[in-house]
């Protein structure tokens, strides 16, 4: 790295051997992330690693490819190869501003159907509970409580991986993609779910005797992060699918399936994987496991996904 002094303030450009390097690969995940941001706002670093990249014979023949694919996408939708800011402005008017690029890279489930489930589902329970009737909420209640978990699971599925990013074999393949990536589009999930779930449960009729609003909270983390651990070995979306599937049969269909004068015993047996201390510490340890062995696991996340 290369350092010039300005206003006072310190910059940095990369230098020719920091760009050799970065092209050859091994590079530390801190300088890599470093050259990638700086990238983004110095076109003469931007042209500098270019160069380093082309002058290796394998990346310059996958680079023309690439090129030549992108440009070959962008004629058959009739978009003008000039002027791509332009075209991107008018196909995603909020990519213009700075919210819109970090919507559009915090990942696709934010820009899919799973977002318009997320608000139907926290708004319909809210019109159920206040709508049906007195005594509506002691059912809706539990059942937004086992339902919330499974949730941002689907997020997670729609965020990462090749059968949900149309851009995953360039993403995954960076040196900020991998497990990085896919903890930011996680948390973007969490980050649009867990407010909205909370809040409507929070709102909801009150009820006495039962878990409060955020009981679902540590629950939710565990079943995401052993989502996370088990795409390590079989894939994002099967390791979400299959985690979703195993709490819907142990729980959510038992307490949606029974006939309506004991839906509220099956939501109420539902209830005790929430309820008290002993619970939530093992859903606690549950996370920090799975934390642990998400750890132990990322490097897996640097390969292409195969299933």
């Amino acid at each position: 790295m290369t350092t010039t002094g300005g206003a006072g303030m310190p910059h940095w450009h990369v230098s020719e051997e920091l760009a050799g390097r970065y092209a050859a690969g091994p590079v530390p995940e801190t300088d890599a992330w470093s050259v990638e941001k700086h990238v983004e706002a110095c076109g003469g670093c931007a042209a500098r690693i270019s160069a380093a990249v082309r002058t290796r014979p394998e990346a310059g023949a996958a680079l023309d490819a690439v090129r030549a694919g992108v440009l070959a996408a962008v004629a058959a939708e009739g978009v003008p190869a000039r002027g791509p800011a332009r075209s991107v402005r008018h196909r995603f008017p909020g990519a213009a501003t700075r919210a819109g690029r970090l919507l559009w890279a915090a990942g696709p489930a934010l820009r899919r159907p799973w977002l318009l489930a997320l608000v139907l589902v926290a708004v319909g329970a809210l019109a159920l509970a206040y709508g049906a009737g007195a005594g509506a909420g002691e059912t809706i209640r539990p059942l937004l409580l086992v339902v919330a978990p499974v949730l941002p699971l689907a997020g997670v599925a729609l965020s990462y991986g090749r059968h949900a990013d149309p851009m995953h074999e360039i993403t995954a393949t960076t040196p900020s993609g991998g497990l990085p990536l896919l903890l930011t589009r996680t948390a973007a999930v969490l980050a649009v779910s867990i407010p909205a779930l909370t809040l409507a449960g929070a709102a909801l009729p009150p009820s006495t005797g039962w878990p409060g609003a955020a009981a679902w909270l540590l629950p939710g983390l565990a079943m995401t992060l052993a989502a996370l651990a088990l795409g390590s070995y079989v894939g994002c979306r099967t390791g979400a699918t299959s985690i979703a599937a195993a709490w819907a049969a142990a729980v959510v269909l038992p307490a949606f399936a029974a006939s309506p004068p004991a839906t509220a015993e099956a939501a109420a047996e539902a209830a005790r994987y929430f309820a008290g201390p002993a619970a939530q510490a093992g859903w606690a340890a549950g996370a920090l496991g799975c934390a642990a062995l998400l750890a132990v696991r990322r490097r897996s996340f640097d390969h292409l996904e195969k299933l």
